[in-house]
């Protein structure tokens, strides 16, 4: 965690607790948390807010028509169509 060991912690812990004091310790702990949980809900809205996973998919589009001159859709749907015709293969055979 951070580069920090066990012992640090535990010396942090007590420097916090000295200087804090003990009846604030745990609202200072509460109130960090609350902090740190909004932060957490604030970049979550930011990264919906700017799509990241479409603008990353529609990259991966791009990519995969540049590379191989078809978009995504259009290689799933071949792989479909090959996947039903040796299945028909497959049943025609078996009888």
């Amino acid at each position: 965690m951070f580069g920090i060991g066990m012992p640090e912690l535990i010396v942090i812990l007590v420097v916090a607790l000295i200087i804090i004091g003990p009846k604030k310790l745990p609202d200072l702990a509460k109130s960090l948390g609350k902090g740190l949980a909004e932060f957490r809900h604030a970049t979550d809205d930011v990264k919906d807010s700017l799509n990241v996973d479409q603008i990353k998919d529609e990259v991966d589009d791009f990519k995969d028509s540049v590379l191989y001159g078809r978009k995504k859709e259009e290689a799933e749907s071949n792989k479909r169509k090959a996947q039903d015709k040796t299945a028909e293969t497959e049943d025609k055979s078996s009888e």
